[in-house]
Parts: structure tokens; C-alpha cells; sequence
């Protein structure tokens, strides 16, 4: 099995990457598993409280039972992945059910800063992009997906995503064997992730 982990700040692209090297690749050799699906429950909280957490800090995510999930996953067993909602800022009753595959990537803006779910990953990619294009791309986010007011993005963005980042998430590059810059345009970078994983499952292939 490949693991790859794909990090980068909010808005670096890296979830336009993940769906780009996705569409090139054999239909069920890949599986994504969203760093944003483990976010811890907070439905114990209430919801003011829940709507003003930091969800760029690593303590923001239950690391524990992702490396538990890709390592079930490494040993060929079936996971229920979590649901979770930024609406609420809580977990749903449902989960979803990730059959092991040939390629796992693992995809979030914390994903190399944990050790433990460093140690599992084959390649880490660290998708770069620029501070004011980042910034753009989470104004509209927010808004369009989360409902947020511009004020609100804003004041976000400030008090957390870009202290955050500088703390903890731009740090994390030095762990990144490809360093990709300007994220979902960065054609050139895609084409190489993309070989390296088919390169990967034929050799996969021959060797059975």
C-alpha cells in the first residue's frame, strides 16, 4: 500500500491537486481520507462555543484513531470513516465505510505535523501557495460553504489562520519530499505525483 499525505495552508489548493491526480488514476486503486473528517467532536459544548474553535491548531484533530484508521487500513480491513460538519461543528451519527485500496491519501493543512502520522506516510507533499491568493480563496469559501460574514472571515483569518499557519502548518514543509507551488495550477506537479502513483501500482501489479 502507498500512503500519501498531502498538507498546505487554507486555500493552498490542495484539495483541487487531490481531485486532479483522483480523475487520472484507475477507479477504485485510491482512496482520500480528509484530515477535516477527524476533527474532534464538540457537540458537549455549546454552539457559540463550538463556532469559536480553532480548527487550524493540531489539538484541533483526534490523531489517535486516523493512525488507528490507516493502519487498519495498511492490515487490509474496512474502516467507518467520520462525518463532520462545520455547520455544527460536531459528528455525525453516520460514518462511511472505506474499503482498503492500493493508494491512500491522507489529504488536510495539519497532516505532517503529527510524528506518529508522518512515520506512516510513503511521500508527503506540501502544496504552496501564496499568502494573498490563500486568503482570497478562504474568503470565498467561508462565505459560499460555511455561511460566514466577511467580517467574520476576516477576524478568523487574523486571529487564528494566519497565526497558525505561521506556527504550525508552514513550518511542516521541511518534512515535504515534493514541494508543490501554486497548487491546482501547478500542472507540471500533478503529471509527476500522478506517474509516481501509476509507476507505483504497475510495479504493484508485476509483483503479484
Amino acid at each position: 500500500m502507498l500512503i500519501i499525505g498531502i498538507a498546505g495552508g487554507t486555500g493552498s489548493g490542495k484539495t483541487t491537486v487531490v481531485k486532479k491526480i483522483q480523475q487520472r488514476l484507475p477507479k477504485n486503486q485510491v482512496v482520500i481520507l480528509p484530515q477535516d473528517s477527524y476533527y474532534k467532536d464538540s457537540s458537549d459544548k455549546p454552539l457559540e462555543e463550538r463556532l469559536e474553535m480553532n480548527f487550524d491548531h493540531p489539538d484541533s484533530i483526534e490523531w489517535e484513531l486516523l493512525v488507528e484508521h490507516l493502519k487498519q487500513l495498511k492490515e487490509g480491513n474496512s474502516i467507518d470513516q467520520p462525518i463532520y460538519s462545520y455547520l455544527t461543528c460536531t459528528r455525525a451519527v453516520e460514518t462511511i465505510p472505506v474499503k482498503p485500496c492500493k493508494v491512500v491519501i491522507v489529504e488536510g493543512i495539519l497532516v505532517l505535523t503529527n510524528p506518529e502520522l508522518r512515520e506512516l506516510l510513503n511521500l508527503r507533499v506540501f502544496v504552496d501557495a501564496d499568502a494573498d491568493d490563500r486568503l482570497i480563496r478562504v474568503i470565498n469559501r467561508d462565505i459560499v460553504e460555511r455561511g460566514r460574514s466577511v467580517n467574520k472571515v476576516m477576524e478568523r483569518y487574523e486571529q487564528t489562520v494566519k497565526p497558525m499557519h505561521e506556527q504550525f502548518i508552514e513550518p511542516t514543509k521541511r518534512f515535504a519530499n515534493i514541494i508543490v507551488p501554486q497548487g491546482g495550477n501547478n500542472h507540471i506537479a500533478i503529471d509527476i505525483l500522478t506517474k509516481f502513483i501509476l509507476d507505483f501500482l504497475k510495479d504493484d501489479k508485476n509483483n503479484h
